[in-house]
C-alpha cells in the first residue's frame, strides 16, 4: 500500500512551529534530490527554516533586504533536515533568568498540617489540599530569586470545570493585596524567606465547590510568566459550616461535629409501636469517597457554575441518588426479586455503593430503597460540607395527585375501588434534612430542610424533591419551594373516604385527621439515643394551630373543597411599629390592629410567637408564646399594644439583633385563619464622626469619634476600625473596655491623599455589641503649596 505523501505543515494543527520528527520518508528524499535550495543566497538561518517547514509560505529575500534574524521559542528540528547546526538561537535560557518564575509550590497539605486542621478536613485521605470556602488557608512559593514588592507582581488562579469563565465564577484570578477583606478571593504575603514568600490565601464564602487546577503568575520589569498545571497542587473546595457567610453556617460545633462530621449513624424502621434500627456506616472520609461525590456531580450534566448554590447542588444530588431518569447512583427495586443484584435489607452503609459507582463509570448500583437512597445521600451530605442527617417518619402518605390529603375512595356498597387507590401510607419512610439557609424565600424559612432521593414523584420533569423548608411545611406554606406539598401530605395530610354517588360523582363520608406523620426520629446529637423531631414538621396533633396549617395547605391542592371555606373573610390583622423601632437595650414595643367590617361579633383565637432569627431568614430561638381570645363588636377596630422586655431577649439576641413576630389565629363564627409575620430588630446605636481641622490634600487633619453604650453592662476589648478611600487606608484601634452607659470619644490623624468629596467610616467591633457604624463626609481641597 503506497504511502500517502504529506507535508510536515498538514500535521500540525496546534502549537507554534512544528517539531520535524514525523517520519515521512518520502520528504526526507524530496529534499535529498533539492540541494541546491539549502543554499539560497542571503539567507538567514530561520529563514532556512521556514523553508524547510513551509515553503508556501517562504519569500526568497532580495541581496538588498537580508536581515539577522531572532526567533525565540522554536522547538528542536529533526536532524534529517540537515540544518541543525544552523538552528536559530531561542535565548529562552537568557530570558528565563530575567524572569520571576515559580520553581515550587507548596500547599502545605499535610493532613496534619495547619491548614487540613484549620478547615476541618483532615479527616480526608485525600493527597490534594481541601479546604472550606470562605476561610483563609496558607501556602509557600519559590520563585527563581526574591520577590521585590515594589516592582514584582503576582496573582494566582484558580479554574475549575471544562469551560472556565470569569463571569460564571468558574475561573477566579486571586489578586496580590496589602491586607485581607473577608468575603473576597485575596491574597496577601505574610512572610519571606529570601526567594521563598508565604501567601495567606482567602475564599469568597459563596464560590463554587470542586476541584479546581492552580496556576501562579507573575510578571516584572522583563516580562510575564505563568507556572504550568500540576494535579498534585489541585485544591478541592468544599461547603463551610463553620464560616458565619456561608449560607450552610451551623452555629453548634456539637451539631456540626454530628451532621459533619460523624460518620457512623443509626436508621430507624419497623412501626410507630415496634421501632427498629439499624447502625449505618456513611464513611464520608473513606478513601475515594470524596472523589465518587465530585463524580455524582459531574454525572448528572450540571455545569460547575451551579454547584455554588446549595439549595442547587441538594436538588442535584437528590436527582442523583436514584437512577430512574440520569443513571443515578442507586437503582431502586421493591419487587422483592433481588436475583440480578443486591439485597437492599443487605447494606450496611454507603461507602461500598459509591465507590461501585464511581468505579464503574456511572453505572447505577443494585439494588435500594428508602433506607439506602437516605444513608447514601447523607454520606454525600457530609462529604460536600453540607449538614445532613437521615430522618425516619412513621405512616408515611404517599400523596399522587396533589390532592394535600391521603384519599381512599369506596364504591356504594363502602368496598373500596382498588384501581383509584393510588394515594398510599408507608409504615415507615425514610428521608433527609439538611441544614441552610433559604435567601430565595421569605425570611424565616431557612434552617433544616426535607430532601428526599426516594424516587416517588418527579419535580420540574425528575425524580427528586426538595429542599423543602421544615417551617413553611409546619405551617402549610406549601406554595413555598422547592416540593413542599409533597412533604407536607407525607406528615400530615389528613385520611379522607369518598363514596361514590350513585350518579358517579363521589361525596365525603368520613376523614381521620390523626393518620399520619407519628414518631419522626433521627439519631440524637452526641449520643445513639432516638431524637423525636415531628414538633419540627408539624404543630401538635388536633391542636388549633395544626388544623390551622392542615387547612391552609390544602387550599393549594386540588381537594380544596374537602375542607369547608370560611363563611366570610371579614377580620383583618395588621402589625405596626412607631417610628424606627426599639433600639438596643430598651423594651419592643409593637401594635396589633383588629378589624371587624362585619356586622356581627366576631371572636378571634389569636396566637402569637416571637423569635430570634439569623440575618439570613434562619431560626435560631424561641423567645415567647402567647395565645388570646380577641372580641370584635361589628365594625369595630381594636388595637392591641404588644411588648418583648428586653430582660426576655437579650441572652438570646446574636448579630443583627434581628426578631420575628408570627401571629396566627382563626375566628370562631366564620372559621376565617389569619396569620402574619412581622420582622424586626433592635437597633445599634451610631458612631458620631467629627472632622477636625482643614480637610487639604498632604495635610494632617484628624477625626473625632464619639459613642455612648447603651446596655446596662461593661463591652470588653472594644476594637473601632477606621477608614476612607483618599483618606486613610484602613486602621484598627484597641481602645479597651466602655462602662455600661458610658460615654467615650476618642481622636485619630490623618493625611488626605486625594481631593473632592470623601466620607470617612468608622465602625465598632466587641463580643456584647456588633453592627456599630458610622460615617462622615470630608471634602478635601487641593494643596496650594508650590510645586
Amino acid at each position: 500500500m503506497p504511502v500517502e505523501t504529506r507535508s510536515i505543515r498538514d500535521n500540525s494543527a496546534v502549537g507554534r512551529f512544528p517539531t520535524v520528527t514525523l517520519g515521512f520518508e518520502e520528504d526526507t528524499e524530496e529534499e535529498k534530490e533539492q540541494p541546491e535550495e539549502n543554499n539560497v543566497q542571503g539567507e538567514n538561518a530561520c529563514q532556512r527554516w521556514l523553508r524547510k517547514v513551509c515553503p508556501c509560505c517562504y519569500n526568497k529575500p532580495n541581496e538588498d533586504e537580508v536581515t539577522d534574524t531572532l526567533v525565540t521559542g522554536v522547538d528542536e528540528l529533526d536532524n534529517e533536515d540537515g540544518i541543525n547546526d544552523e538552528k536559530p538561537a531561542t535565548g529562552d535560557h537568557k530570558l528565563d533568568e530575567l524572569l520571576l518564575n515559580v520553581q515550587s509550590i507548596d500547599l502545605m497539605k499535610s493532613i496534619s498540617g495547619e491548614n487540613r486542621i484549620e478547615h476541618h478536613t483532615d479527616l480526608y485521605p485525600s493527597d490534594n489540599l481541601i479546604i472550606r470556602r470562605g476561610q483563609t488557608f496558607q501556602m509557600w512559593i519559590t520563585l527563581s530569586r526574591p520577590f521585590d514588592r515594589s516592582t514584582d507582581k503576582l496573582h494566582l488562579e484558580l479554574k475549575t470545570g471544562p469551560l472556565p469563565t470569569l463571569a460564571k465564577g468558574t475561573h477566579v484570578i486571586i489578586p496580590l493585596v496589602e491586607d485581607l477583606d473577608d468575603g473576597r478571593w485575596e491574597a496577601a504575603v505574610v512572610r519571606q524567606d529570601d526567594k521563598r514568600i508565604k501567601l495567606s490565601v482567602n475564599s469568597s464564602p459563596t464560590a463554587l465547590i470542586g476541584r479546581y487546577q492552580l496556576k501562579v503568575e507573575t510578571s516584572c520589569t522583563n516580562g510575564e510568566a505563568i507556572s504550568t498545571h500540576d494535579p498534585a497542587n489541585d485544591i478541592i473546595m468544599l461547603f463551610n459550616p463553620w464560616c458565619e457567610d456561608d449560607t450552610v453556617f451551623m452555629d453548634s460545633e456539637e451539631e456540626r461535629h454530628e451532621y459533619v462530621l460523624n460518620d457512623v449513624g443509626l436508621i430507624y424502621y419497623g412501626t410507630e409501636n415496634q421501632i427498629g434500627l439499624r447502625t449505618w456506616n456513611y464513611g464520608q472520609f473513606d478513601d475515594g469517597i470524596l472523589a465518587a461525590c465530585l463524580f455524582v456531580l459531574e454525572k448528572s450534566g450540571v455545569p460547575p457554575s451551579g454547584w455554588g448554590d446549595p439549595v442547587n447542588v441538594v436538588r442535584i444530588v437528590s436527582a442523583m441518588i436514584n437512577s430512574p431518569d440520569d443513571c443515578g447512583v442507586v437503582e431502586g427495586n421493591w419487587s422483592g426479586n433481588y436475583s440480578n443484584g443486591t439485597s437492599p435489607t443487605t447494606w450496611s452503609g454507603s461507602v461500598e455503593i459509591l465507590k461501585e459507582y464511581h468505579e464503574n463509570k456511572g453505572n447505577p448500583v443494585k439494588y435500594g430503597q428508602c433506607w439506602v437512597f437516605a444513608g447514601t445521600f447523607t454520606t454525600v451530605l457530609r462529604c460536600l460540607g453540607i449538614p445532613g442527617r437521615t430522618v425516619t417518619n412513621y405512616n408515611s402518605a404517599h400523596d399522587t395527585d396533589v390532592s394535600l390529603t391521603s384519599d381512599i375512595y369506596l364504591d356504594e356498597n363502602l368496598d373500596p375501588i382498588e384501581e383509584l387507590n393510588v394515594d398510599s401510607i408507608w409504615n415507615f419512610h425514610v428521608w433527609n434534612d439538611c441544614w441552610m439557609a433559604r435567601p430565595d424565600l421569605p425570611p424565616g424559612y431557612g434552617g433544616w430542610q426535607a430532601v428526599d432521593a426516594t424516587p416517588q414523584e418527579t419535580s420540574q420533569g425528575t425524580f427528586r424533591c426538595g429542599p423543602a423548608s421544615l417551617t413553611a411545611v409546619r405551617n402549610g406554606q406549601v406554595y413555598l419551594k422547592h416540593d413542599c406539598p409533597f412533604v407536607f401530605a407525607e406528615v400530615n395530610s389528613d385520611k379522607i373516604y369518598w363514596q361514590r354517588n350513585t350518579d358517579g360523582t363521589f361525596s365525603q363520608i368520613y376523614s381521620e385527621k390523626k393518620a399520619v406523620g407519628h414518631k419522626i426520629s433521627t439519631k440524637a446529637v452526641g449520643s445513639d439515643k432516638r431524637s423525636d423531631i415531628t414538633h419540627l414538621y408539624k404543630h401538635l396533633e388536633g391542636t388549633e394551630a395544626e388544623r390551622i396549617a392542615v387547612e391552609t395547605a390544602c387550599r393549594y391542592g386540588s381537594k380544596a373543597e374537602a375542607y369547608s371555606s370560611p363563611t366570610a373573610e371579614d377580620v383583618s390583622i395588621e402589625v405596626t411599629m412607631e417610628g424606627k423601632g426599639p433600639e438596643m437595650g430598651q423594651d419592643a414595643e409593637l401594635t396589633l390592629t383588629l378589624r371587624n367590617s362585619s356586622s356581627e361579633n366576631r371572636t378571634v383565637i389569636l396566637h402569637s410567637q416571637v423569635a430570634v432569627m439569623y440575618y439570613t431568614g434562619v431560626h435560631k430561638a424561641t423567645i415567647r408564646k402567647d395565645e388570646t381570645d380577641v372580641d370584635l363588636l361589628p365594625n369595630e377596630v381594636k388595637i392591641l399594644e404588644w411588648s418583648l422586655t428586653y430582660e426576655d431577649c437579650k441572652d438570646k439576641l446574636i448579630d443583627q439583633a434581628a426578631l420575628m413576630l408570627t401571629l396566627s389565629g382563626r375566628v370562631k363564627e366564620t372559621q376565617q385563619v389569619l396569620a402574619t409575620q412581622f420582622s424586626f430588630r433592635l437597633r445599634t446605636p451610631n458612631l458620631f464622626l467629627t472632622p477636625v481641622g482643614k480637610a487639604v490634600v498632604g495635610e494632617r487633619m484628624a477625626v473625632k469619634i464619639s459613642f455612648t453604650n447603651p446596655l446596662p453592662l461593661v463591652l470588653k476589648a472594644v476594637i473601632f476600625h477606621v477608614e476612607g478611600l483618599g483618606l486613610l487606608t484602613a486602621r484598627k484601634i484597641n481602645f479597651g473596655d466602655i462602662g455600661s452607659h458610658a460615654s467615650v470619644s476618642l481622636t485619630e490623624h490623618f493625611v488626605p491623599t486625594l481631593s473632592g468629596p470623601r466620607k470617612l467610616m468608622a465602625s465598632l467591633d466587641c463580643k456584647q455589641l456588633t453592627q456599630v457604624h458610622g460615617v462622615t463626609d470630608i471634602t478635601v481641597e487641593e494643596s496650594n503649596a508650590a510645586p
